[in-house]
């Protein structure tokens, strides 16, 4: 990228700046016109000035043309007016003048701020296009979120520069030259005096604002700091709290804030003395104008109309003048921040752009087996990881890796994987280096998973099919508008130099030419599969049931979540458990449910703001107090408080049980010691509302099953009940809308799924409730016909940002999934499931391969091994030490020839 900002923006768009730098030119000539009318309008119909007579007239927008050696020829004589009438004519040009003037700014700032906003577009688009293109290893040594300030934030006043890059000066450069030159047609003295001025303005400002634009800099790498150094605390929250260093990370932050405090102080101390000196040279200038215009025009040098012309005129200038010097310290700012920013993503080690070429349809095979010829790895610090090493990796191999001492299993895996470059030597395919194939056939025909488990914030769907979309197949279909903004849409992202792929279009292809793009039930079977490999379908099963489904999208599984309800309780009755569940009843308190859910009898439609409002509503609290509740729910709140407080202490912070606590609503032990003294010995009646608000809150909250604090007694629940009934008797319109309740005939769109077949609370008594519940589920729904459908619903599944929804076991099944239902010629695993029992290990590593083999025919296995048990399983075994090999063969070679080799499996 070139590092010169006003030569990447005349680059880019040139043929713009050129039309609106002629409409600049055009405006100049209304803009002029305006400056000499004030003049016109005072010597001629108010002074009188040509106006002799009652009667005398003056011709209206006479035209004529001085021409050289021709002297003066008359266009238009003009139409005669009289004084009144030359006055009022004259008022309505200059309104007209302002118009126009106004127009001619609007087209241009418009203008100027699409082109500006599409160079934005471009900039970040090829900042984007740079970063998808740099090697893996480049971001170890970068933080993510220093890349994304960048790319949001820093280059964002890029895009209002390129907009005013030439058009600006011209502009304003060309009202500058029209007042002087007005000015000095006026006056000669004061021409001078006002060129002076200016001069002087445009010398000594832009000097003293280098030191601005030099804190400018420090404050914007001090801010990239801080944005990094966020994320990382972010990223790390769990250790922080781990490791109670919570008052160190604030440390770190006040000293990083104070550093960007400091230098935007001196900014800002700076910029006012800037601002101060230009404004007094600004002013300087009138007071010049009436003290020596005033005693021109005392001598007769000067009349009034000329010295009001003037001073109106340089009313004009300052605004201009101040915007050019503004202007010159934005381009210098725009440069240096341009500057940086293309540093930072400048790199010798950037894949060429034909690698990531697009290429639809199958890719062409890979040229021959794979062959590793004396190959030297080196981390990012300069070590060796991995020296001369040479291997051929035929078709239909199943290889395992295992590294006796060192990492150079794993660093021939990555380089496999072309996650990272060797050092020397070379892997070739056939008689191409593997690092020269363009990503669309090696993205497509070599699959490489590692132990990182990263996710994008989306489906389970998209994140499993995530491996597939290489590129568009086909847009998405649209017609009437929807096609026209398309369209619109397609034309800005080619001005842009952006790509105009459609990210709405099918970008899943079939397995062969026969099939271009896969459907939904091929996708489907793609999914099982494998997910059934990973032993990862009970777990989305299970998301399923976790998953709040809309009756309107899937009416089946609605209607099947009704059906089931009788279902389930007549089989937990069949086998002797109809304990596991508690369903709701009107007339009945559900000791598994809250009190709230007692109350409502129901849930609440809208969060936490919904459930402020009915609870401070009117009729919500004459329901409570009528049927007596109202002392006792305040009591069993101060209860909760009190045994809160006796049991974790009046200090405690983050212990870890109390996010199992709903109704501490983020607070902390000594917010709850702090309230018990507030309300101790006082009576409802004596506590103000926020005090009463926490405390029944509090004890809405209260599950006597879960907490067990004795606070729940058989008077207390019939009054509950009772009051349930008062409530639904006569609930006004808007408290309705509020409230789901619970309906045994019908699907409550607001629960899950499971919520939604139990009807009712699952019991926890029996620690295995949950499971007992999900078996019985599981058969159901298999035998209804709807278990696709739930397992549909749980690939629908949102993973959160990284993935951080699921557990880890679960993060690792799908990241092997996701690189096994490529169904690739070749597929490295290096080490995808660390830390899993080693019978859960040996399970899944049996699955993938017979999946594999069974999909796909030529498919070479590479599965680099954290677990030496595991090698029975593979036909050939790759044994590493200290980055070399020293042992190559069958498992039966390998134990029999080495016997370290044989004591590291057996261990």
């Amino acid at each position: 990228m070139d590092k010169s900002i006003s030569r990447y923006i005349w680059t880019h768009t040139w043929r713009q700046q050129v039309v609106i730098l002629l409409v600049v030119a055009l405006s100049m000539i209304p803009y002029f016109f305006s400056l000499d009318l004030p003049k016109q309008i005072i010597n001629g119909p108010i002074q009188g000035e040509g106006f002799p007579t009652t009667d005398a007239v003056q011709p209206f927008f006479e035209v004529s043309l001085g021409l050289p050696f021709l002297g003066s020829l008359e266009v238009y004589a003009g139409y005669p007016l009289d004084r009144l009438s030359m006055l009022m004519a004259l008022s309505l040009e200059f309104l007209a003048l302002v118009v126009i003037n106004n127009g001619f700014k609007y087209v241009i700032n418009t203008y100027k701020g699409r082109l500006g906003e599409r160079l934005l577009r471009r900039i970040r688009f090829q900042l984007i296009d740079r970063v998808l293109r740099f090697p893996p290893i480049y971001f170890k040594r970068t933080k993510s979120s220093e890349v994304a300030t960048m790319i949001k934030d820093e280059v964002e006043p890029l895009g209002g520069y390129a907009g005013d890059a030439f058009v600006v000066p011209a502009m304003l450069g060309g009202q500058i030259v029209a007042a002087l030159g007005f000015i000095l047609a006026q006056s000669l003295w004061l021409g001078m005096i006002a060129v002076f001025m200016a001069m002087l303005q445009l010398g000594i400002v832009p000097r003293m604002r280098r030191r601005l634009i030099r804190l400018g800099r420090e404050r914007q790498l001090t801010a990239r700091r801080l944005a990094g150094r966020v994320g990382e605390m972010v990223d790390g929250i769990s250790t922080i709290h781990a490791y109670d260093t919570s008052n160190y990370e604030r440390a770190d932050m006040a000293h990083r804030l104070g550093a960007i405090f400091a230098i935007r102080y001196d900014l800002y101390q700076w910029k006012f003395m800037v601002k101060f000196i230009n404004n007094f040279l600004a002013q300087v200038t009138p007071f010049l104008f009436y003290s020596i215009g005033g005693y021109l025009t005392l001598k007769g040098s000067l009349d009034v109309g000329q010295l009001v012309a003037v001073i109106n005129a340089y009313k004009d200038l300052p605004g201009p003048l101040k915007d050019l010097i503004d202007w010159d310290q934005g381009r210098q700012d725009v440069q240096v921040k341009f500057e940086q920013v293309v540093e930072q993503f400048q790199s010798d080690a950037i894949l060429s752009e034909d690698i990531q070429k697009v290429s639809v349809g199958l890719p062409p095979a890979l040229p021959g087996a794979i062959a590793i010829t004396d190959l030297t790895v080196h981390d990012d610090g300069g070590g060796r990881l991995v020296h001369d090493v040479s291997l051929d990796l035929g078709p239909r191999e199943v290889v395992a890796f295992l590294d006796v001492n060192g990492t150079g299993a794993v660093a021939v895996a990555e380089a496999l994987g072309r996650a990272v470059r060797p050092a020397s030597g070379r892997i070739s395919v056939g008689d191409t280096n593997i690092f020269d194939l363009p990503e669309s056939v090696s993205g497509r025909r070599i699959s490489y998973v590692s132990a990182e488990t990263y996710f994008f914030h989306g489906s389970l769907r998209d994140n499993l099919l995530y491996g597939l979309k290489h590129a568009q197949l086909r847009p998405f279909e649209r017609g009437g508008k929807a096609a026209a903004v398309r369209r619109w849409e397609i034309k800005e992202a080619r001005l842009a130099g952006n790509v105009d792929f459609d990210i709405h279009g099918e970008w899943i292809g079939g397995r062969d030419s026969s099939e271009p793009v896969a459907d939904r039930d091929t996708l489907n079977t793609w999914m099982l599969d494998a997910l059934e490999t990973v032993l990862l379908t009970d777990d989305v099963f299970d998301l399923g049931l976790r998953s709040v489904i809309d009756p309107q999208w899937n009416e089946k599984l609605a209607s099947f979540a009704v059906s089931a309800r009788q279902t389930l309780r007549d089989r937990l009755t069949e086998l002797n458990l109809p304990q596991l569940v508690e369903p709701f009843d009107f007339d009945a308190y559900n000791s598994e449910a809250t009190i709230a859910e007692n109350l409502l009898f129901g849930s609440v439609v809208g969060g936490d703001a919904a459930a402020r409002q009915i609870v401070s509503s009117a009729y919500f609290r004459s329901v409570i107090i009528e049927n007596g509740l109202s002392d006792q729910l305040f009591e069993a709140g101060r209860i909760i408080v009190s045994t809160m407080v006796e049991l974790f202490g009046e200090d405690q912070h983050n212990n870890s049980l109390m996010p199992e606590l709903p109704f501490l609503e983020g607070r902390e032990m000594p917010d709850f010691a702090r309230l018990l003294k507030e309300v101790e010995g006082k009576r409802l009646d004596q506590t103000d509302e926020e005090l009463r608000r926490v405390l029944f809150l509090t004890a809405f909250s209260y599950v006597e099953s879960r907490f067990r604090f004795g606070i729940l007694n058989d008077d207390l629940r019939a009054k509950i009940v009772r009051a349930r009934h008062a409530f639904y008797e006569k609930l006004p319109a808007d408290l309705q809308s509020l409230i789901a309740r619970f309906n045994p005939a019908k699907y409550q769109s607001s629960a899950t799924l499971l919520d939604n077949i139990v009807f009712g609370k699952i019991s926890r008594t029996y620690a295995d409730s949950h499971e007992r519940i999900k078996a019985q589920l599981l058969m159901l729904a298999k035998e209804e016909g709807a278990f696709g459908d739930i397992l549909e619903a749980g690939l629908g599944f949102d993973l959160g940002p990284g993935g951080k929804r699921l557990t880890m076991v679960q993060r690792q099944k799908l990241n092997v999934a996701r690189a096994v239902i490529r169904r690739a010629d070749y597929c490295i695993l290096n080490q995808p499931l660390p830390g899993l029992n080693p019978r859960l290990q040996a399970q899944l590593v049996q699955n993938v391969i017979s999946f594999l083999r069974k999909n796909t025919e030529e498919c070479t296995i590479v599965w680099v091994l954290s677990n030496p048990t595991l090698c029975s399983y593979f036909e050939r075994i790759v044994i590493f030490d200290n980055g070399e090999i020293v042992a190559s063969g069958s498992y039966d070679q390998i134990v029999d020839e080495d016997s370290v080799v044989k004591e590291l499996i057996a261990r």
